[in-house]
């Protein structure tokens, strides 16, 4: 079980009353995981990999302790684990180093978020690729059955959400992992929405590649992983080049190092990095299936308040069960940023509104204009819970 409260005293921002309903878009960060960046700029601030002096040693084996807690935190080995900024350049720095010349298909769906699609929309445009779209249900669920007929023998790569960011659905992975492999195709997962509320074995999952985000998982901004197998990290050529990617360097030839140091140019950001591992530390106290626990639990309720303002429009599955605890709806003729402005300023709740960089995906579903979407985390109670609906209510009495 988890202790809520206890919970919520590490998170600083919530002593100010803000019911904070954007975890979504990033979640808030416990006070471990900000000493352990102040810890590095304050006691051993130097470059990793660079300096043999005291700092840099220390630098450098704090961020390589950072990357063993992220391998073990999704089960997978530190050689497969790459630093990026976030899992934007995760999935870019596959699409520009993947070779397409044999097998061109990229199969994606038309629920992905922007950074899934865009990088591969630019390469189709360029005509390097031939790109796929798997079609979604009413309720925003990519089947199984649906990918199958998108993937085929031109196959070279499968871009897959672990859940929607748009309205928290879930893509059946096992199936479409099972899939691409029997067609020779690579499996890249965008798990920005999965890695931070749900239990992730890298190794179990399959997938050849495996995008996140530590901002999403209580870790600082600016940080973010490419986790892969490593045997196909030693064939992609450098994403950038740089400082520290490199074993020799002449004017007419270069050795670039092994994985995942090839791929990491320039300084790092330690301090993030290292405060990255401190969240993963975090999660992995508290335990990831307690989090899921909690919030299948809160989504029920969250869920329940929706449906109980007059007008609203709720987004994806009616049935809790089948989403995480996001909620993307409409109330009335009320315009999504109207009801996100009133929701902070009578009543200090914190939600997102737009197409939530994900337009393909709310247009499907009806809501090209925009939608306020409540997405909730480890440290939300049922008491905000209600509190939202109470506030609702009394905004869709202004409509």
């Amino acid at each position: 079980m988890m202790d809520v409260e206890s919970i919520r005293e590490d998170f600083t921002v919530l002593k100010t009353g803000v019911a904070y309903f954007d975890s979504a878009c990033m979640a808030l960060k416990p006070r471990q995981v900000v000493e352990a960046q102040d810890e590095y700029y304050s006691d051993y601030p130097g470059c990793a990999g660079r300096s043999l002096h005291r700092l840099g040693k220390k630098t450098e084996e704090k961020f390589e302790e950072a990357r063993s807690k992220v391998a073990t935190f999704v089960s997978c080995s530190p050689e497969e684990v790459v630093f990026t900024r976030n899992t934007t350049e995760a999935i870019n720095l596959v699409a520009r180093t993947l070779d397409f010349t044999e097998r061109n298909g990229v199969t994606t769906s038309v629920m992905e978020h922007h950074s899934a699609l865009l990088p591969f929309m630019m390469l189709s445009k360029h005509g390097k690729i031939r790109l796929d779209y798997v079609a979604a249900d009413v309720e925003g669920v990519t089947q199984a059955g649906e990918w199958r007929k998108k993937i085929n023998s031109s196959t070279r790569l499968v871009v897959v959400h672990h859940t929607t960011n748009s309205v928290g659905t879930r893509a059946p992975l096992a199936e479409v992992i099972k899939a691409a492999h029997d067609a020779g195709a690579l499996v890249l997962v965008d798990s920005a929405q999965g890695v931070p509320h749900c239990e992730t074995n890298f190794k179990k999952l399959g997938a050849d590649f495996m995008a996140f985000s530590g901002h999403k998982m209580l870790g600082p901004t600016g940080t973010g992983c490419l986790v892969a197998r490593r045997e196909l990290l030693e064939e992609l050529p450098p994403f950038m080049t740089g400082g520290e990617t490199v074993e020799r360097v002449s004017l007419d030839s270069v050795t670039f190092l092994k994985p995942p140091q090839r791929f990491e140019a320039g300084l790092q950001n330690y301090a993030g990095m290292i405060g990255l591992g401190a969240a993963c530390d975090y999660l992995s106290k508290v335990g990831m299936k307690n989090v899921e626990a909690h919030e299948h639990a809160l989504a029920s309720k969250l869920f329940e308040a929706l449906s109980d303002v007059k007008g609203t429009r709720i987004y994806g599955p009616s049935d809790a069960g089948k989403r995480t605890a996001l909620a993307a709806f409409n109330l009335g003729k009320a315009k999504p940023h109207e009801i996100a402005m009133l929701l902070d300023k009578t009543a200090k709740i914190a939600v997102r509104s737009g197409v939530f960089c994900a337009e393909p995906a709310m247009t499907h579903l009806g809501a090209g204009s925009g939608a306020v979407r409540a997405s909730l985390y480890l440290y939300n109670t049922e008491e905000e819970v209600q509190l939202f609906g109470e506030a609702l209510s009394k905004i869709a009495e202004l409509y």
